[in-house]
């Protein structure tokens, strides 16, 4: 992992913390799952582009998306 990758991760995850803890509190299910995939995903990431690209989308889906 490059150091770039390690930045973005730590980033993506403790934004995907807040978006848990948001989305807990508030009961809404799309901010909850959001900022566990957020805090996952960048295990699973295999370059810097795409940890960018899913994290800027799971950023902006719960603007987006209400159930």
């Amino acid at each position: 992992m490059e150091t770039t990758d390690i930045f973005l991760a730590l980033l993506f995850g403790c934004v995907g913390f807040g978006y848990f803890m948001h989305g807990r509190r508030r009961q809404n299910i799309v901010t909850r799952y959001c900022g566990i995939a957020m805090i996952l995903y960048p295990y699973l990431a295999s370059s810097t582009w795409e940890l960018l690209a899913v994290g800027v989308g799971l950023i902006l889906a719960p603007r987006f998306i209400e159930i």
